[in-house]
């Protein structure tokens, strides 16, 4: 069989799974097993994978499985915990008393808040956290869902302290090849590594303005009353102004700090800026925005689970930033736990997990049960329990009523994530044949020649759609980038810098992604309707990313020290 055969046939389960959640609208408990088993059919036939091979992948994503699972108990229990402590009321009546315009609520508590819980945590954690917290605040579940996701775009990149960049670009390179091509030019891979961090910031920063924007006008679009674009349009100045708020910090910190926090100083930055100009009113129109009421909800909007007012009615009071705190302790605890190398050290040294399964070199699989969120969003559930001084029978029920959420998406997730694992294990086969990711990606570049820096954001998306992550993405393309680059004679560092911001965007339409925030909120099954509604902003990213590509490449001439010695 052709290579060109092979390549579009490695596309053909992601196709599957875009007609079956999209077109046809399935439920993602219905379409993932079966596009595990083409996958599966895929790997042994036509790549000439081994049985024992694809078993390993299996069982390897059954391990990722259990650690996203474990990532949505936490997040799921934080909330109930906060919702029988009365913290929830609390919360809610704080952000009435910033605003009560539910657009100017999107902003700080999705993007904003979000931002940052990204660039502490990264790995899907924003929509876990945010949604459920979106849902108890009065928002429609799938309106929580589609907000949620759509953070996985700017500060992804600088995700989880810069993981995406240190470990999935630092690791995803040839380092010692590109640096003997650096060292004999007078240059570095430090100088070359830099250029393509600071790159991703600044077309992630150019691209990030008007997702606020974005974000409201797609909540008004579909959820809101009158199914107006005009009602998200008229709090632009506000949006664009939040915009910056958090895009000129995050450049600045991406451009001359490093990987490690742009995503979380541009976040906190936007928060000290932007709350203070909400209470005042600044930009904000006179006339405020809230959904119907929630008796004239679609069913499809609606999840199972419900925060009512009923729900908070007899709790104690609480103050408003008592009822943070536990929130303030996860991010204090994520920054902690990802920048002292001890306690770093400490929690992961108390894992366990399968290494080289089943004699299969590379494929393992690990849960590090304390440094994973999950942990981190258990040790904040506790802390609320102390910090609100609730009854143990409030906490017990709390904890009953997150573990019944997970069933549904264990369900789908252990055919989803498995199903991943095989295509990015593909590489190892009998034919000596490339993955399936790194195929179909040299199809798209075999195919469109010149204006490949256009196309490289998307092959960056294709891969975080595979694999639901911004790091996994980089691990496995962007040396193909570089290659791609050179190929062409552009600048390596660009190329991979568009692999990265276009990985970023991916996030916002990982099947994945969308089971477990769609889980946090009781909405399984829905997921082809939220890929539909996140598909749009998505397609703005790649179009707006690749354009600036273009113009980086064949207007500003931007190039690299290779390009110059290849020249």
């Amino acid at each position: 069989m052709s290579q060109t055969l092979l390549s579009i046939l490695a596309f053909v389960p992601l196709v599957l799974a875009g007609v079956l959640l999209i077109g046809f609208r399935w439920p993602a408990k219905y379409a993932m097993p079966l596009v595990f088993v083409l996958t599966a059919v895929i790997g042994l036939l036509a790549w000439d994978m081994t049985l024992n091979r694809v078993i390993a992948s299996t069982l390897q994503g059954l391990i990722l499985t259990a650690a996203i699972l474990w990532i949505v108990f936490g997040a799921i229990l934080l909330l109930n915990t906060l919702k029988h402590s009365g913290g929830i009321s609390a919360i809610r009546r704080g952000f009435s008393n910033i605003s009560p315009d539910r657009r100017v609520q999107a902003v700080i508590v999705a993007w904003l808040f979000g931002c940052f819980i990204e660039g502490a945590s990264g790995f899907g954690t924003p929509a876990a956290v945010v949604a459920p917290l979106m849902v108890a605040l009065g928002f429609p579940a799938m309106a929580a869902v589609v907000l949620g996701m759509l953070v996985q775009s700017t500060p992804v990149s600088f995700g989880a302290v810069g993981t995406p960049i240190l470990v999935g670009v630092g690791a995803g390179l040839d380092k010692s090849g590109i640096s003997e091509q650096l060292v004999t030019m007078g240059s570095s891979w430090e100088v070359f590594f830099h250029l393509i961090f600071s790159r991703v910031a600044i077309i992630h920063a150019l691209c990030g303005i008007l997702m606020p924007l974005i974000m409201i006008s797609i909540m008004t679009r579909f959820f809101g009353k009158n199914r107006s674009w005009t009602e998200g349009l008229a709090i632009a100045p506000f949006a664009i102004f939040t915009g910056f708020a958090f895009v000129i910090p995050y450049a600045a910190a991406g451009v001359f700090l490093g990987p490690e926090f742009p995503s979380m100083i541009g976040a906190l930055v936007g928060l000290a800026i932007v709350v203070p100009a909400a209470k005042a009113g600044f930009l904000i129109p006179k006339q405020s925005w809230d959904f119907a009421p929630a008796s004239e909800w679609p069913a499809e909007w609606m999840g199972k689970i419900e925060m009512k007012l009923d729900d908070m009615s007899g709790k104690k009071a609480i103050s408003v930033p008592m009822a943070w705190a536990p929130y303030v302790l996860l991010a204090v605890l994520l920054v902690l736990t990802r920048n002292v190398p001890e306690l770093k050290a400490w929690l992961l040294s108390l894992s366990f997990g399968w290494k080289d399964i089943m004699g299969e070199t590379g494929v393992s699989g690990t849960l590090e049960l304390l440094y994973l969120p999950g942990g981190l969003l258990c040790i904040a559930a506790l802390g609320t329990f102390f910090m609100h001084r609730m009854r143990v029978s409030e906490l017990v029920t709390a904890f009953s009523e997150s573990s019944k959420t997970l069933l549904g998406a264990g369900f789908v997730l252990i055919f989803t994530i498995p199903m991943v694992r095989i295509l990015i294990n593909s590489g190892v086969n009998a034919s000596d044949l490339i993955s399936m990711p790194v195929a179909m990606a040299r199809l798209v570049a075999d195919s469109v020649g010149d204006v490949y820096p256009f196309f490289a954001p998307a092959v960056g998306a294709l891969g975080a759609f595979i694999a639901g992550s911004n790091t996994v993405s980089n691990l496995m393309l962007s040396q193909f980038q570089f290659n791609a680059a050179e190929l062409l004679g552009m600048s390596g560092a660009l190329m991979v810098a568009l692999q990265s911001v276009g990985a970023a965007a991916g996030n916002m339409i990982a099947i994945h992604n969308v089971v477990a925030a769609s889980a946090t909120v009781g909405l399984l099954g829905r997921e082809g309707i939220t890929l539909r509604k996140t598909m749009l902003p998505t397609l703005y990213y790649l179009i707006l990313a690749g354009g600036i590509g273009l113009i980086a490449v064949f207007i500003m001439g931007i190039t690299d020290p290779l390009v110059i010695a290849s020249n």
